[in-house]
């Protein structure tokens, strides 16, 4: 496997035939799964991405090279049921070294998790995040055959289980019985596509709406998880921001209201489990293998209290969540 970097990767585009005139490249930040590099060439732009085997944390997170392959897979079905734009295209893959190449996010576009720490909050934007991840839990829920072939949970458990809700487990023994409750459901109880990482670092917000990425950990499982992480990371950048609070409450009621306009039936008990993930989801990203790097001592302090409360106390709604925090 060849490796790639900002200094190799145009002999490979050039040795392989995808480059042939002049281009730079450049690496992309915002992730610890992957190498993402940016190719610029008088036709266009476009990215490239690599799996690393370790990921780039403190703590040793290994998983395997193949999700690659998954994250393939799961944009190709989406992109048809999702509003244009908002998957990247496929433009070619190399399976021997674990690459492949998709459409570049328009030239104004920004990562949203950015415009959340700086205090922006886009309530439209909002609505439409709502909107979209409703239309991926539908589409899927409503023809579970066609998605099949994304039961393997193989990649999901190695990035999401095991670094977030088992090291929880392990770091807060007391919460141990409902995080297991929820891991036994999303591994046994297939019902729609869960994208395993929809958080504003994902989205690509620009004039038209956002580009939404990384879909390495997507599998058919349990829809609420996608939920209470998406969620949990507003509460994160409002903890940051605790004079926007009421902008952030804001923010996260029009997201729901959209989502469950978008889903016809909701399934019974969605939202007190999404609320439950919600809790674990908050615990990881303070006590997990990666913890997240903008929130002082006394702030992470305070985030842990209310996940261990949420999941303890079995808080039924969001909206008593919001009067918790």
């Amino acid at each position: 496997m060849l490796v790639l970097d900002t200094t190799n990767a145009l002999d490979y585009l050039r040795a392989t035939g995808r480059v042939t005139g002049p281009a730079t490249v450049e690496s992309l930040s915002g992730g610890v799964s992957n190498v993402v590099l940016r190719v610029v060439t008088e036709q266009g732009s476009f990215v490239l991405k690599q799996s690393c085997p370790r990921l780039r944390t403190a703590e040793e997170w290994l998983s395997d090279l193949e999700r690659v392959y998954r994250e393939h897979e799961v944009m190709q079905a989406l992109c048809p049921l999702l509003p244009p734009g908002t998957v990247p295209e496929v433009l070619f893959e190399d399976r021997t070294n674990y690459v492949f190449a998709m459409s570049h996010a328009p030239s104004d576009a920004r990562v949203w998790k950015d415009d959340l720490l700086a205090g922006h909050i886009d309530l439209e934007l909002g609505s439409r995040v709502g909107y979209v991840l409703g239309l991926m839990h539908e589409a899927s829920a409503r023809n579970r055959q066609g998605f099949e072939g994304l039961r393997d949970s193989r990649v999901f458990v190695q990035l999401r289980v095991e670094p977030f809700y088992r090291k929880v487990q392990e770091r807060r023994p007391e919460v141990a019985q409902p995080i297991e409750d929820l891991i036994e459901r999303m591994l046994t109880r297939p019902e729609a596509l869960c994208h395993g990482d929809y958080t504003p670092k994902n989205m690509l917000i620009h004039a038209h709406g956002f580009m939404l990425v990384d879909y390495e950990t997507a599998y058919l499982g349990d829809q609420a998880m996608d939920l209470g992480l998406f969620l949990a990371h507003l509460l994160l950048k409002a903890s940051r921001r605790p004079e926007k609070r009421v902008d952030f409450c804001n923010l996260i009621s029009t997201f729901w209201t959209a989502y469950r306009a978008t889903v016809t039936s909701l399934p019974e008990g969605l939202e007190s489990r999404a609320v439950a993930h919600l809790g674990a989801c908050l615990l990881a990203r303070i006590d997990g293998t990666s913890p997240v790097n903008y929130l002082d001592e006394a702030t992470r302090s305070k985030v842990r209290g209310l996940g261990r409360m949420v999941l303890l106390e079995n808080v039924p709604s969001l909206s008593a969540v919001l009067k918790l925090e």
